[in-house]
């Protein structure tokens, strides 16, 4: 509506396999590099593939307050990495928080009013720590025929593990850490709808804020796919690339009519969405305009895509109609690219369906660099797009051609094009579920 406040991108958080930190991740993009490599977390030698796509090891103490430490025994791996990008996203839009003050890096005041300070956080269904869950598990059963006895775990199972233990894998304890370390008491929410999580949360977070409820949110998307559970699901569903150490680079294909799967991973991406006068007064950097949000559901099956890519148009097309721009004012489109090639296919022909035929749409694919990392990977996308509209340049897609798109994407497919994005896409839709969102973003001029 007209009279609804303008919302821009003042801050960018993320973790990938190029590391903690926004620049880390265009530097990884820029030149072409590849996150992915042999799994090091846990052995992955009896799986069908060896890959993923880690976030190099950081410490959780460093991006929290001295007297927050004693919090991270109960903080998983997502929740390790949503704290390390709000952190991140916090510094690098020039705020002064709760936090930032209690680290002893700004004597304050506060720069935010914390009832204006809203969060929404995408999360994933965090799996349980396989060395936490063996002690118990063992003994809870019958090991001559395999049973598994519920009253003996409740009984006796259940007492090897810490009375805080769930709430290391509760999906909404992303947003109630991030939330308590910053002091952000607006409205928050939590969203678990896979992969379209970030950009459904971050959707939500620039409503938030144009219907004036906030000035300021912090949001996006964490998760870690990097469990030898959360693998073997995506195996069984034949998700996964059957790839070895040999070639880790060449292994997640985009669009590509000879790719066996997607590589899992992990990350995410937190960012600083600000009511324009807001950031305007603080003399803030704006990256960015969020310009449209649009979402749609998928109608047919839970788990296979749709072949003609409805809900992924739908979304697309909703959100330019919100911001009020056409698809031949697109100057980027960010798109999933899985490497799962049906759902490659169901991508492309939604895409081509949303645009309305139009060739050569300049386009940045990248997951063949930092893999799938499930709720954060759409926060990525975003966070890579806002960078690319910031440096006026397209960065190249790894692994994927323009030819196995019928030339409807136009990939940089090995050196970074310069180019001016006025306007860019960037959409997700859920692997399991029915969930599809895309976000446009505007170049802000003063």
């Amino acid at each position: 509506m007209a009279n609804e406040r303008r919302v821009v991108i003042t801050g960018c958080g993320v973790a990938t396999p190029f590391g903690v930190g926004v620049e880390s991740l265009w530097d990884g993009l820029a030149s072409g590099k590849s996150g992915i490599r042999k799994i090091e977390a846990y052995d992955p030698g009896g799986f069908d593939s060896v890959l993923g796509a880690e976030v190099p090891e950081f410490k959780t103490r460093d991006y929290i307050p001295k007297n927050y430490r004693k919090s991270v025994k109960v903080m998983a791996r997502d929740i390790e990495l949503a704290v390390a990008c709000a952190y991140e996203a916090v510094k690098d839009a020039g705020l002064v928080t709760k936090c930032i003050i209690d680290r002893g890096e700004s004597e304050g005041p506060v720069t935010i009013d914390p009832t204006r300070f809203g969060a929404n956080i995408g999360a994933g269904l965090i799996c349980a720590d396989i060395q936490e869950l063996a002690g118990s598990l063992q003994t809870s059963g019958n090991h001559d025929t395999l049973e598994f006895d519920f009253k003996q775990w409740g009984e006796e199972g259940m007492t090897t593990l810490t009375p805080l233990w769930l709430l290391k894998f509760l999906p909404n304890m992303l947003g109630c850490h991030v939330t308590i370390v910053h002091d952000s008491q607006a409205p928050s929410n939590t969203i678990t709808c896979g992969e379209a999580s970030s950009h459904l949360a971050i959707g939500e977070a620039y409503r938030t804020i144009a219907r004036g409820a906030a000035d300021v949110c912090i949001c996006g998307g964490a998760e870690s796919k990097m469990n030898p559970m959360s693998v073997m699901r995506q195996q069984v569903m034949g998700r996964i690339v059957s790839g070895h150490d040999d070639t880790p680079g060449a292994a997640c294909k985009p669009f590509s009519h000879d790719s066996d799967g997607m590589v899992a991973g992990e990350g995410g991406g937190l960012l600083i969405l600000e009511e324009l006068e807001s950031a305007k007064s603080r003399g803030a950097r704006i990256y960015c305009e969020v310009a449209g949000f649009g979402a749609a559901s998928k109608i047919t099956s839970w788990h296979e895509p749709d072949p003609a890519g409805r809900a992924i148009s739908l979304a697309i097309r909703n959100a330019l109609a919100d911001a009020n721009v056409t698809t031949d004012n697109v100057d980027l489109l960010c798109t999933m690219g899985s490497g799962i090639c049906g759902f490659d296919d169901s991508e492309l022909a939604g895409i081509r369906t949303a645009f309305g035929g139009r060739k050569g749409i300049p386009t940045m694919a990248n997951k063949g660099s930092v893999g799938m990392g499930g709720a954060g990977c759409g926060s990525i996308d975003l966070a890579a797009t806002t960078m690319a509209m910031h440096h006026n340049t397209i960065p190249p897609s790894k692994n994927a051609s323009s030819a196995q798109t019928d030339g409807v994407l136009q990939f940089a497919e090995s050196d970074p094009v310069d180019a001016r994005i006025d306007v860019a896409v960037s959409h997700a839709y859920s692997l399991s579920g029915a969930q599809t969102a895309a976000v446009v973003l505007r170049r802000y001029e003063a």
